[in-house]
């Protein structure tokens, strides 16, 4: 039994949390965005498990999809599922478990949150297989990796299950819609494109790694498809993500502080670009790896801007 929690734990990824934190701060400084400040114990414990939950079964699901190929990939070829310790539908059994789990917690917000959570699980489960017909999957992966923003909207701003249930023959009569457009205002989906330019930069980081082996196998990524024009595009898709989130925060939280936070999250990606700009497989998965950072860097300037 230890030996097989110990497959189950490498098929999630347990030991490499920087997946889950790259959703979780963009998720938590929603969160603290929507509520305007810190947004109750029981939200916060939901969002961070739900982020893990998530995050872990898309993984099993990642990994079946890609069973076929990751064994051609010198980085991915000992994963549980590729290399066959683990069988496809034990992996997917694990995946559904997760997942089942994950909206569980969810079941404790609103009807919004949870309607939401099955468009997030659609585009998480679409996201492997568009890398056989995207030139640039990672925007698929971008969405995924948002949807968090929007739900977290709906969490706070959405009301409680019981108000919702009380309700329930206004929602009948097309009040739910009404729900849906008052709990996730406009500033959440501009929130959400802005991430998708950063899940667009570290992805791409991410492929660049792989990128050869990638080509060798006919995998369509972002790096492959941007060709010499990776590394421009990568510290663009940077920018543009801070540019999106400084207009949409600039009057919501302290400007000084935010300005702050800017410059240090600025710092961050030049050296980002420093890593990647000679395309080593070393300084590539580097970025990616640290790129959390950059995350929490923005998510403190949300908390500290709405506190101060």
């Amino acid at each position: 039994m230890p030996s097989r929690l110990s497959l189950y734990l490498d098929l999630i990824r347990w030991n490499r949390p920087a997946g889950w934190l790259l959703l979780l701060w963009p998720t938590l400084a929603a969160l603290w965005l929507a509520a305007d400040g810190f947004p109750g114990w029981h939200l916060l414990l939901v969002f961070t498990l739900g982020t893990i939950l998530m995050r872990s079964a898309g993984c099993c699901v990642n990994d079946v999809a890609d069973r076929d190929f990751d064994q051609h990939v010198k980085r991915t070829a000992q994963r549980p599922v590729t290399s066959g310790r683990i069988g496809v539908a034990e992996a997917l059994a694990v995946g559904a478990v997760l997942a089942v789990a994950a909206f569980v917690l969810v079941l404790t917000t609103n009807l919004v949150t949870m309607a939401w959570s099955f468009v997030a699980l659609l585009v998480t489960l679409l996201y492997p297989f568009a890398k056989r017909v995207v030139s640039m999957p990672q925007a698929v992966l971008g969405v995924a990796f948002s949807f968090g923003i929007p739900m977290a909207y709906a969490a706070v701003q959405g009301g409680a299950p019981w108000e919702l249930l009380h309700n329930s023959g206004r929602l009948m009569q097309g009040g739910f819609l009404a729900a849906v457009r008052d709990s996730v205002p406009w500033q959440a989906w501009v929130l959400m494109v802005g991430n998708l330019f950063w899940v667009l930069a570290y992805d791409t980081e991410y492929a660049m790694v792989d990128r050869d082996d990638d080509l060798k196998i006919g995998m369509k990524t972002s790096a492959i498809t941007l060709g010499q024009a990776d590394v421009p595009a990568v510290t663009a898709f940077y920018l543009v993500y801070l540019a999106v989130w400084t207009a949409v925060l600039w009057g919501a939280v302290n400007p000084w502080i935010w300005a702050i936070v800017l410059i240090a999250a600025l710092v961050q990606v030049v050296w980002h670009f420093t890593l990647i700009r000679d395309r080593s497989r070393e300084g590539c998965f580097k970025a990616f790896r640290l790129n959390h950072w950059l995350g929490f860097t923005v998510f403190v300037g949300v908390a500290l801007g709405l506190a101060v």
